[in-house]
């Protein structure tokens, strides 16, 4: 071989490896912008993940703070239900003497006899206790039924026992005093005296 040859064969060689030094660099470089581009994507998706994880949070704690909101107003309104009965139960346990006060005078009260007038302040006084009863039957206070019903100690409170010929052992004979309920619970129980 001549040194043309040679020179050439070397020139080429060098060429070659001047290519692949390019080739080389291209490909690294290639690889370095496709790593940055990953490391870009993965950065977008970790503030996606994030921003995703933050909104789940923020709808958590929505729908939560939502949920004991509607426990604390139901909550309330049970207790404001509450707070009413109790009051009302008070109330009502306060007007019941004065409904006994009234059955006790009409109960003494000599009724006219046929063609005779009723006295005007004892025919007021009557209109006024039936207007009495006729408003607390409007707020479902209701008199307990006692006599001829079985002894029961939810209802009747018991003070005396007696014989007797007419009804059962266990059964009210009489009712000393009514007894009233509110709604469904007791306000006052009745007085009553049951056959031994």
């Amino acid at each position: 071989m001549s040194n043309k040859e040679e020179t050439k064969a070397a020139e080429e060689q060098v060429k070659d490896t001047e290519t692949q030094t390019e080739e080389t660099k291209e490909t690294q470089e290639a690889e370095k912008q496709a790593e940055e581009t990953a490391e870009e994507q993965t950065e977008e998706n970790a503030e996606q993940q994030e921003e995703t994880a933050a909104q789940e949070e923020n709808d958590d704690r929505y729908i939560r703070l939502m949920a004991e909101f509607e426990n604390f107003r139901k909550r309330t309104d049970k207790e404001k239900q509450q707070m009413f009965e109790v009051g009302a139960k008070s109330v009502i346990e306060k007007i019941l003497p004065v409904v006994d006060n009234f059955e006790r005078a009409l109960a003494m009260v000599k009724q006219p006899a046929e063609g005779e007038e009723m006295d005007p302040f004892m025919d007021g006084m009557d209109k006024v206790y039936k207007q009495l009863i006729k408003e607390l039957d409007a707020i479902e206070v209701k008199p307990i039924e006692a006599v001829g019903k079985p002894f029961d100690p939810n209802f009747h409170n018991a003070v005396m026992q007696e014989e007797s010929d007419e009804y059962e052992s266990g059964i009210v004979l009489k009712e000393l005093q009514k007894g009233y309920m509110y709604r469904d619970s007791v306000v006052r129980h009745s007085m009553v005296s049951v056959v031994s």
